[in-house]
């Protein structure tokens, strides 16, 4: 059972466009919005009057005085004029809700060419301001002080999982020395591979040792987490053009919809195990389930590595390891551009920056751009079908697709 066997017609994305993440001065969200919108849909093949409804991702949270957004991409073009236009938000997966709500109206038949956009301008704020707009995606510290912000929720969450499993990560024979090295080996894998994406923030390949250690340029912002461990913050933005079918113009082959899943979980803390992130588990089930592939069905991951300890419980969650045990695949190299699942070769996150709106819509281009052998010094050989997971929260809404070669 396929996305097409259940729903009688393939999704396709047909064009995308990427800007550079990082701190973006020269840029609004205004101009970055009708950017990468132009780029989407001119590699699309299609014209601005052949869209019939655009979704627009984006967290804010009062990072931006503009609070009314969803017209922006109308800039672009008279042609959008009356063009139905929607804002989504669910924190750092606004992108992927955005992605799936243009699904959703192709499947229904009310769309055939659908216009998604993440976009995220966070650099204008200040630190106190953007700390304060993410803490808005906590049901326990929203409207709260917090020294350690974001990062202080990770740290909890990381531990607690030493707590659990610390103990079995150091194994007789393996390089690593507990939790700790295991999210510096992360890190360096990420940075790594952020320096073949011109689109990246960060390119620097700092190097597991760097990672690893405690120092004057890599402080301890919240235990265990260093500053290599955490995203940064970022401006940018990301678009894709869905459609039922590819147009005669378009500048790539086109990239299927195979399956998608999304799944949200309580929101206090007290009701979810910080270790599971059971959510995001039955998010990947929905979207492999959909697709009638499993893990060892993909070619490579683009994930939510926010922090270093989600890209390690990620490795659990997809079910490329049991619970407890994802350092296995840091530690016998499975999650490496060489390996058998290749996990964030984009440099995710970490490296590629975190506009958050922005997210969950690149995943969705950077894996586009692998499957079309169009991915430049990031691509990978033979890559046929992956997928992307994009969270918002800690583990709290869930999104996950997987695309395929046509």
């Amino acid at each position: 059972m396929s996305l097409k066997d259940q729903f009688g017609k393939d999704i396709l994305l047909t064009g995308w466009g990427h800007s550079k993440f990082g701190k973006l001065t020269d840029e609004t969200l205004e101009s970055l919005i009708v950017q990468v919108s132009a780029e989407a849909i001119r590699n699309s093949g299609l014209e601005p009057r052949d869209i019939d409804e655009i979704y627009l991702g984006q967290f804010n949270s009062g990072m931006q005085p503009l609070g009314f957004t969803s017209s922006l991409a109308l800039q672009l073009s008279e042609e959008l004029a009356n063009v139905p236009a929607t804002r989504t938000e669910n924190a750092c997966a606004s992108g992927s809700a955005a992605f799936q709500q243009g699904v959703k109206a192709v499947l229904a038949g009310t769309a055939r060419n659908v216009l998604v956009i993440g976009a995220e301008k966070m650099t204008d704020a200040g630190t106190d301001v953007v700390g304060a707009a993410l803490l808005g995606a906590s049901y326990e510290m929203a409207g709260k002080a917090s020294t350690t912000g974001f990062t202080g929720l990770f740290a909890e969450v990381a531990r607690h999982y030493d707590k659990r499993y610390g103990a079995g990560i150091e194994r007789p024979g393996f390089a690593g020395a507990g939790l700790s090295d295991i999210l510096g080996s992360i890190a360096a894998k990420n940075h790594h591979n952020g320096m073949d994406n011109p689109y990246a923030q960060m390119h620097r390949d700092f190097g597991e040792e760097f990672c690893r250690t405690v120092s004057e340029k890599n402080p301890m912002v919240a235990e265990p987490l260093r500053r290599t461990d955490c995203s940064p913050v970022s401006d940018g933005a990301a678009a894709v053009v869905l459609s039922l079918g590819p147009a005669s113009g378009a500048a790539t082959e086109p990239v299927r919809l195979a399956g998608f899943g999304h799944a949200n979980d309580f929101f206090p803390a007290e009701r979810r195990d910080p270790t599971e992130f059971a959510a995001t588990r039955v998010s990947w089930e929905r979207a492999l389930g959909m697709a009638s592939v499993g893990i060892d069905g993909l070619d490579f991951a683009e994930v939510h590595d926010c922090f270093t300890i989600a890209e390690l419980i990620m490795y659990e969650a997809m079910g490329l390891t049991p619970r407890g045990e994802g350092s296995r695949a840091v530690q016998e190299g499975w999650v490496y551009k060489d390996g058998k699942l290749p996990v964030n070769v984009s440099g995710g996150l970490k490296a590629k920056g975190h506009p958050v709106g922005a997210t969950g819509v690149s995943q969705h281009v950077i894996a586009a751009m692998q499957l079309t052998g169009t991915a430049g010094a990031m691509q990978l050989p033979n890559a046929r079908r992956g997928a992307v997971q994009n969270m918002g929260g800690v583990g709290i809404a869930n999104y996950v697709s997987v695309l395929e070669a046509v």
